[in-house]
C-alpha cells in the first residue's frame, strides 16, 4: 500500500484538507455532517477543490443500481489523484460499503478505508489506525449492538439542521434495500434528541428536521413509553426553534394522534410527505407497503379536514414488476383524485438483493419512461393549479439565502415547504418574513416582501 510516508504523529490532520462527496438521502447528508465534525476534530479543514484534498470520503447510496454504477465510476476516477499524491487517504462509507464490504478493495485497490453505516462514529479512530498501521482498514458491523455515541457535527446550513431520531427500518418493502444496509429500527432517547434540539436553538438555528427512515415508528423499539406524537409535542415546546419538520413518514403508521399534535402545535410545519408509491392496490400489495389506496385516501381526508391549509407531497414509482397499463391508469386516476401539491416520481429500478428484482413480468424500460412522462404531465398540471391558487396571498417565509441561479434573488420556504423567490432586499438569512405571492410556477412561487 502507498502509505509508507504517512505521518504517525497524532497531529497528522493539522493543516490538511478533506473533501466529502455525498450521495443519497437526508440520512446520508446527516452522516456526512458527522464525518466532517470528526475530521475537524483531527485538525482537517474542508476544501471544495478535490485535487487539494489530503483525505477524500465518498458517502455512498445503493438504493438503485444505476447510482451504484455511478459511484464505482467516481471511486475509479480517484485513482488518478492517488497516483499524483500517494499520501492521499481515500475512504468509502455509507450503504454501498455496508453491502459490498471487501468487494470495494478488490474493485478499487487504491481505497484505504471501507466503513459501514453502523461505524460512522468511529472515523477518528479508524483514520488514526490507518496512519499508524500503514495498511487498509475494513470496518463494517453487521448490526449496531447499541446506538452510536454522539460525535461533533459540522452543519452545512446556517439556518436548518438535521436531527436523527432513529436509525434503520423494519418495513422490508420488496423494492428497497435499506433494511439490509441500515439495520433494524433503533430509536434515540427523547432526552438526547431534546438536548440536541435545544443546543441547535442556542446556536441560532431556526429550523430542525427530525430524521428517520420511518419517523412514525419512533419509540416502538425502546424502553420509553412514548411515540412519535409525544416526541413532536415535546420538541414543539423548544421556544428557540421556529420551525419543526420531519421525514420520512410511512402512511401505514401515520395516525390521528400525530395529526392532532401538528394541528395544535406552534412550530410544527403543516407539510405531510406521505410516499404512496402506487395508486394500485395490486401493486401496493406486491410492494409490501401494508396499506390500501382506500386507507391512504381516508388518511388524506383526515389531514385535510383537520388542517385544511396543509400541503401533501408524495413519492411514486412507475413500472414496478407486474404493473400493466390498466394498473398504471389506476395510479394516474389516484393522483388526479388526491391532488398532491407535488410528487417525486421514479422509474422502478431493479435492486439486486431485494425480492422485487427477481419478480416476473419486469416492465421494459421504454414503457417505464413513457409512463413516467404521463405521470409527470398529470402531476405538474395539478401542482401548478395548486400554486396558482396562492397568488395574491401573503405567506410566511424562512429566509435561507440567495438563489443559486440568481444572486439578486433571495430564496426561502413556506411552512408548507413551497420554495419562494423574491428580489433581494435588507432581509437576513434565518429571518421569518412575509412575502406576497405574485406568480406561480410548477415547483416554486415568486413574490415581493410584504409591508
Amino acid at each position: 500500500m502507498d502509505a509508507l510516508n504517512r505521518d504517525t504523529d497524532l497531529n497528522y490532520g493539522q493543516s490538511r484538507k478533506y473533501h466529502i462527496i455525498t450521495y443519497g438521502c437526508q440520512m446520508n447528508e446527516n452522516d456526512s455532517e458527522r464525518l466532517a465534525g470528526q475530521l475537524r476534530g483531527l485538525g482537517y479543514s474542508s476544501t471544495d477543490q478535490i485535487e487539494q484534498a489530503d483525505l477524500i470520503l465518498i458517502n455512498t447510496c445503493c438504493v438503485r443500481e444505476s447510482a451504484e454504477k455511478k459511484i464505482y465510476g467516481k471511486i475509479g476516477e480517484l485513482k488518478r489523484l492517488k497516483t499524483v499524491n500517494p499520501n492521499l487517504l481515500i475512504g468509502v462509507t455509507g450503504c454501498l460499503s455496508q453491502k459490498d464490504r471487501d468487494k470495494i478493495f478488490t474493485k478499487a485497490p487504491h481505497v484505504d478505508l471501507v466503513m459501514g453505516t453502523h461505524n460512522v462514529h468511529q472515523l477518528t479512530d479508524l483514520i488514526k489506525e490507518i496512519s499508524q498501521s500503514r495498511d487498509r482498514v475494513l470496518a463494517v458491523w453487521d448490526q449496531a449492538e447499541r446506538l452510536a455515541p454522539d460525535v461533533p457535527t459540522v452543519r452545512k446550513s446556517q439556518v436548518s439542521a438535521w436531527v436523527p431520531i432513529m436509525y434503520g427500518c423494519n418495513n422490508f418493502c420488496t423494492y428497497c434495500i435499506v433494511p439490509y444496509v441500515r439495520g433494524r429500527e433503533r430509536s434515540r432517547p427523547l432526552a438526547d434528541i431534546l438536548a440536541e434540539v435545544r443546543q441547535l436553538g442556542t446556536e441560532g438555528f431556526k429550523e430542525i428536521t427530525l430524521l428517520g427512515q420511518n419517523v412514525n415508528s419512533y419509540g416502538k423499539d425502546g424502553e420509553e413509553t412514548i411515540d412519535f406524537a409525544d416526541l413532536l409535542a415535546a420538541v414543539d415546546k423548544v421556544e428557540t426553534i421556529a420551525r419543526i419538520r420531519y421525514m420520512t413518514s410511512h402512511p401505514r403508521d401515520m395516525n390521528a394522534k400525530v395529526i392532532a399534535v401538528i394541528k395544535h402545535g406552534q412550530r410544527i410545519c403543516e407539510h405531510f410527505h406521505l410516499p404512496v408509491q402506487s395508486g394500485s392496490d395490486i401493486v401496493l400489495q406486491r410492494m409490501n407497503r401494508g396499506y390500501t389506496t382506500e386507507y391512504y385516501r381516508k388518511l388524506v381526508e383526515k389531514i385535510r379536514s383537520e388542517i385544511p391549509h396543509a400541503s401533501i407531497t408524495t413519492d411514486i414509482i412507475v413500472g414496478f414488476p407486474g404493473e400493466t397499463d390498466e394498473l398504471f391508469m389506476q395510479t394516474l386516476d389516484f393522483v388526479r383524485s388526491i391532488r398532491f401539491d407535488a410528487a417525486y416520481t421514479f422509474l422502478y429500478s431493479p435492486r439486486s438483493g431485494t425480492p422485487a428484482a427477481t419478480m416476473p413480468d419486469q416492465v421494459p424500460l421504454a414503457i417505464k419512461k413513457q409512463r413516467l412522462q404521463q405521470l409527470m404531465a398529470v402531476q405538474n398540471e395539478i401542482s401548478l393549479a395548486i400554486n396558482e391558487a396562492l397568488i395574491g396571498q401573503t405567506v410566511e417565509v424562512l429566509v435561507e439565502g440567495p438563489s443559486k441561479n440568481d444572486p439578486d434573488k433571495m430564496m426561502g420556504r413556506t411552512r408548507t415547504n413551497k420554495i419562494v423567490l423574491w428580489n433581494r432586499g435588507k432581509e437576513q438569512i434565518g429571518q421569518l418574513i412575509s412575502v406576497r405571492v405574485l406568480k406561480a410556477q410548477t415547483w416554486l412561487l415568486k413574490g415581493e416582501v410584504a409591508d
